[in-house]
């Protein structure tokens, strides 16, 4: 019994490592090619969100930006033809967004800088999958 919920913990907390090593390394990946960049679409606020957690500016209004994109992403994702995020990096990193969102709820009060890391990953996962949609569009538009 004992052995057994040992395995299971063990378990667990090497799935959390490699879940958040796996996010960091694809968002790592992406700011390397320039994916995430400050031109960013001027629809989103994910940009404008990063540089003013820099300034250290108020957090929950940026919260509220950037659940505003999050909603505006996930609409355009299942109303647009031809949109979709149908990878395991995608998927991974739609995750990570919601993790990092329930990490930001949970440390606001006692951590803030852990919540301003949050949101800033936040923005990061956003601009990527932003970037992805972008592609794909551009791309549709090119076939029709």
């Amino acid at each position: 019994m004992l052995a057994s919920l040992l395995i299971i913990g063990i378990s667990a907390v090497l799935f959390i490592y490699w879940f958040r090593y796996s996010c960091i390394l694809l968002l790592r990946n992406f700011q390397e090619q320039g994916v995430v960049s400050t031109d960013a679409d001027e629809r989103f606020s994910f940009s404008e969100v990063q540089r003013r957690l820099a300034a250290g500016e108020e957090m929950s209004s940026l919260h509220s930006s950037l659940q505003r994109d999050y909603n505006v992403l996930t609409y355009l994702l299942e109303h647009a033809a031809g949109l979709e995020l149908s990878g395991i990096e995608d998927r991974l990193l739609v995750l990570d967004y919601k993790v990092m969102q329930w990490w930001y709820r949970l440390t606001k009060t006692a951590f803030p800088e852990q919540a301003r890391r949050a949101l800033n990953e936040m923005a990061t996962v956003l601009g990527v999958l932003v970037h992805k949609m972008g592609q794909q569009a551009a791309t549709a538009a090119q076939l029709q």
